[in-house]
């Protein structure tokens, strides 16, 4: 069984990796086959991940990870995906045609939201450095800096984070007992959890303290930063994409949101709002039920897929795992794998002009998954 990851981002968004060539390398020293590129709302790094996949003989997958709202969702208080905040969903399109290509108007869709979204972190960083100033920390951001230094393009909440941290290091001079005073003022009297030489949770804790509500620089989100879900849905089809629902499933007290907690029913639901593939990051996840909801899923039809996003500082393995470091199953990697199959088989057909698994309007023959199951495998062993 080949070992498959559908859901990586890069530096074009966020990542744990330094570059693309990184995330390539360490899939190759993994001994992971199929890797999956999933920034968001970009496909800026669609060229340098197909070079250099196939530089290495690995198997790329095209996918670009959104954020949209579905106000039905959000008026009856639903969580759906984002565990707070309802009606907010995460979505991904999986299988893309390469060369990328969005026709108008959807091209100026997805431009006008990644536009916002860079928007608000600028707005942030306005925001923290009137406060870096008023308790005169000693230094202040950049924002051109961010970008040039920091960025491909999209500006994200973690570049931030990853600024002050830098910043801060180099204003204390690397004086530990200095660095902790300045980030207990920074934290409004609160002590660090994370130790200093812990550079992702630092990050993650500069993030959590002064850029999430109640923070000091946190400026909430415009409404335009969200397209309705069904908009999202048709920027991926216009693209040749397959709509994917990214499932949160259990946290560590086997809870789920009100959308996901009935499995019979999300299944009928997904299908209902035109979904026929999904996808599962298995850190998040208990192994067992893990097997439970992407076992059912798949028998249901769908194409199930699974990744490990690694858009956080933290560098995790590529290799998949469930939570607690607990290995897949085999019938998960088999599901993985077969999901990975469609994807391949999908986007080698719409590249060339043809149908892929899903249709123009987004509907889903699922009696010929197995076709495509049979398409893909054999592409991704052909390299």
């Amino acid at each position: 069984m080949l070992n498959v990851n559908c859901h990586l981002h890069t530096p074009y968004s966020f990542s744990a990796f330094e570059d693309i060539d990184d995330a390539l390398n360490r899939a190759v020293k993994e001994g992971v086959k199929v890797v999956g590129i999933n920034d968001f709302y970009t496909n800026k790094g669609f060229k340098e991940w197909k070079v250099g996949c196939d530089k290495r003989k690995l198997i790329p997958l095209f996918g670009i990870e959104f954020i949209s709202l579905n106000q039905d969702d959000q008026i009856a208080g639903l969580r759906v995906n984002d565990p707070a905040n309802p009606g907010r969903t995460y979505i991904s399109g999986k299988g893309f045609a390469y060369p990328f290509n969005l026709p108008e108007p959807f091209a100026s869709q997805l431009s006008a939201v990644e536009e916002e979204s860079n928007k608000q972190v600028a707005a942030m960083c306005v925001k923290f450095n009137e406060f870096l100033k008023r308790i005169d920390a000693g230094f202040t951001l950049d924002l051109a800096w961010i970008k040039k230094e920091l960025t491909h393009g999209s500006l994200r909440e973690r570049h931030l984070a990853r600024a002050v941290r830098m910043k801060l290091f180099e204003h204390c001079k690397d004086d530990l007992v200095k660095t902790d005073l300045l980030l207990k003022e920074l934290f409004g009297g609160k002590s660090i959890k994370s130790e200093l030489t812990d550079i992702a949770s630092l990050e993650n804790e500069i993030r959590a303290n002064l850029l999430k509500i109640g923070g000091e620089a946190y400026v909430p989100e415009h409404p335009d930063a969200f397209l309705p879900l069904q908009s999202v849905c048709d920027i991926i089809i216009a693209a040749g994409g397959i709509p994917t629902y990214p499932f949160l499933a259990d946290n560590e007290k086997g809870e789920y949101t009100d959308f996901e907690n009935n499995l019979e029913r999300v299944a009928k639901q997904l299908t209902e709002r035109g979904f026929h593939s999904v996808e599962f990051i298995t850190t998040r996840n208990d192994v067992n039920l893990l097997e439970k909801y992407a076992g059912y899923l798949h028998e249901k039809g769908f194409v199930v897929t699974f990744g490990s996003e690694h858009n956080t500082p933290q560098m995790e393995p590529i290799v998949l795992f469930a939570r607690h470091n607990k290995p897949l199953t085999e019938r998960l990697k088999q599901i993985n794998f077969e999901g990975a199959c469609v994807i391949a088989a999908h986007q080698h057909l719409v590249s060339q002009g043809l149908e892929g698994y899903i249709d123009s309007s987004g509907y889903a023959d699922r009696t010929k998954r197995k076709d495509f199951i049979e398409l893909g495998e054999s592409l991704i062993k052909s390299v």
